[in-house]
């Protein structure tokens, strides 16, 4: 499977298991709603600066945010 859709889907995941929407987990990351939805569906590439704030957001650490 495709990367950035694995870690799509773990972006998702966890923002569900915190119980945010895609707008709140952008406002706690510092990103814009329109890229957490383009992460999610797989069609960003997406830097490791912005892993790190996702993570931070999510409230995980970036191993956890890496267990697939």
């Amino acid at each position: 499977m495709d990367i950035k859709i694995l870690v799509g889907k773990r972006v998702k995941e966890l923002r569900n298991k915190l119980g945010v929407s895609q707008e709140e987990l952008a406002d706690l990351a510092g990103l814009d709603r329109t890229y957490i939805t383009s992460v999610e569906s797989g069609r960003r590439n997406i830097s490791i600066v912005n892993i790190e704030k996702l993570a931070n957001a999510l409230k995980v650490t970036l191993k956890e945010f890496f267990e697939f």
